[in-house]
């Protein structure tokens, strides 16, 4: 299952690599979310523009910190969208400038793995993550609602909230480097699926 989702993840990015060149009027934004930097995760997405309403916005993300006593908090992850603007008309940085601004709908798709546990007396730690450590993927999609705000002529700041479903699979063990398998198991997960206050650079 773990390599089927990673083939989608590359069939994804092949996608935009064939549709974004050739998309009309083309616009590109880098960005980063910043409550993925305010916990640690290193995070920078892609959106690209490829009709005047309609943009695929592509972030990645990875946390590859490991902490003293074994403790983990592992995990890459991808969430490919495409988002629909409502905005229209011009404004005082653009003429006829529909998407990267105002508000949005998307529908977007979400892989990832992980490696976490053992943690310390954390205030957000369980007991269960302090015992033990968990590793698997998860994959699933959702809906999307959100907002930009255009700061200055290249610059813009989102935020973005979204709702869907996730198949989580997962492997418990007892220690961090432990190899003896103590749990093998999977859900189903419905909720929110998406958190984002994104610094967005619009580089064409």
């Amino acid at each position: 299952m773990l390599y089927m989702v990673r083939k989608i993840i590359l069939f994804a990015m092949l996608l935009a690599g064939i549709v974004v060149p050739n998309a009309s009027a083309q616009k590109i934004a880098v960005k980063s979310n910043l409550l993925d930097v305010a916990v640690g995760t290193l995070n920078l997405g892609m959106e690209f523009g490829l009709t005047p309403k309609w943009t695929l916005n592509v972030p990645l993300s990875v946390n590859p910190w490991r902490f003293g006593s074994g403790a983990r908090y592992c995990h890459w992850g991808a969430q490919p969208e495409v988002r629909f603007w409502f905005s229209k008309g011009s404004t005082r940085f653009s003429q006829n400038f529909t998407r990267f601004n105002r508000a949005f709908v998307g529908g977007h798709l979400h892989f990832a793995s992980y490696n976490f546990g053992n943690w310390p007396d954390w205030v957000v730690a369980s007991d269960n993550m302090k015992q033990s450590r968990y590793q698997g993927y998860l994959f699933g999609g959702g809906i999307s609602v959100g907002y930009s705000w255009i700061l200055k002529r290249r610059w813009s700041i989102e935020v973005s909230t979204g709702l869907g479903y996730t198949r989580v699979h997962y492997e418990k063990y007892p220690c961090s480097e432990c190899g003896s398998k103590l749990k093998e198991s999977g859900k189903n997960y419905f909720g929110p699926t998406k958190a984002s206050v994104s610094l967005l650079y619009m580089i064409k």
